[in-house]
């Protein structure tokens, strides 16, 4: 039995959706993990980390977290052909990346600040 379009759109998405963040977390891991960090080996491991996005077909992302990842990777590669200083890259992508997920987690957990006066009808 052959698969659905509509299954076949969910796989591609989940696939396009992973290489972003496997794109992401490895930059972001060259950057806080490097001892020497330099413009050229930025390049370079931009260029190792986009061929492997490249091979991943590009699908419409509907969700704004996800909207904004793919918004802050296209700026990740971006920064390969600007004249920006590798700490400001890094300060820059170390914030963006804080920011996504300070936002992500914000809808997934939600303090009680009154948990007691909830039960206060109970008594």
């Amino acid at each position: 039995m052959a698969a659905s379009k509509k299954v076949i759109d969910n796989s591609n998405r989940l696939r396009y959706i992973r290489a972003l963040q496997r794109f992401q977390k490895s930059i972001l891991s060259y950057l806080s993990k490097s001892e020497e960090l330099s413009k050229e080996k930025y390049d370079k491991k931009i260029e190792n980390a986009l061929k492997l996005l490249n091979r991943v077909e590009v699908s419409q992302l509907y969700k704004g977290d996800l909207q904004e990842l793919e918004k802050f990777v296209k700026k990740m590669i971006a920064y390969k052909d600007s004249d920006e200083e590798i700490e400001n890259i890094k300060e820059d992508i170390t914030y963006t990346t804080n920011q996504l997920e300070k936002n992500k987690n914000s809808r997934r957990y939600k303090k009680d600040k009154h948990s007691q006066s909830k039960f206060s009808d109970w008594e």
